[in-house]
């Protein structure tokens, strides 16, 4: 059987150095490097060329959903398990549509690490038991809201301002919208700004009443 290799992407060393215990003890994996910045893990991957990697979100130098889309690029052949604290469905959504095979919540048990590693090494998508349900729900709302808006202004916006049209409305900030996204702050407010023109409205609560009124979120439900 090949050896399972794995290396450890996280800017905690204490945290890398439990894990990599942890691991040691519980499983077949073997752990051949372990990274605490991005910039790190790029020349670690060239170099060792493991199966698998454990990638935090939040990492010195960029984003980890920035990182799981760029290793995806340069390393399609290895499978990514995003081990993090952060438990918002727009992160962990994030991740899988960056390329991410696997979300596993920091606090969970070694079975469950376990379970999930051996899920994303056989190829398959591993979500935490935790989020599963509020994922699928999720995705399912993004299809279902993308394909029954028939308004002619939602028409007019490009699929990215679509999307963060439907997180603000949702009460996501920009900074959230970002790493959901993969871009800078900055450009999330630019979108923001265009798609609010193109719109014809100037606040969040007007983007509210326009998104209920075209069916993309139920107003009775809708929370400040």
């Amino acid at each position: 059987m090949p050896e399972k290799r794995l290396v450890l992407i996280d800017d905690h060393p204490l945290f890398r150095e439990g894990l990599k215990s942890l691991i040691a003890r519980s499983t077949e994996y073997v752990v051949v490097g372990e990274a605490g910045s991005f910039a790190e893990a790029l020349k670690l991957l060239a170099e060792v060329q493991p199966k698998i990697v454990t990638l935090d979100i939040t990492l010195p130098d960029v984003n980890g959903i920035e990182a799981a889309r760029e290793i995806r690029q340069k390393f399609p052949a290895i499978r990514i398990l995003m081990v993090s604290m952060h438990d918002k469905v727009d992160i962990v959504v994030g991740a899988y549509r960056a390329g991410a095979h696997g979300f596993l919540l920091k606090d969970s048990s070694a079975a469950s690490l376990v379970d999930a590693l051996d899920t994303v090494y056989r190829g398959e998508f591993y979500v935490d038991g935790k989020l599963s349900g509020d994922v699928i729900a999720r995705m399912m709302l993004e299809e279902n809201s993308a394909g029954n808006s028939q308004d002619d202004g939602y028409n007019l916006l490009t699929n990215r301002e679509q999307q963060i049209l439907r997180m603000v409305v949702e009460g996501s900030t920009s900074t959230e919208i970002g790493v959901y996204l993969g871009l800078k702050v900055k450009t999330v407010e630019n979108h923001r700004a265009n798609l609010m023109k193109k719109l014809g409205v100037h606040s969040r609560l007007d983007l509210v009443r326009y998104a209920a009124r075209i069916g993309i979120i139920d107003l009775d439900s809708w929370k400040e």
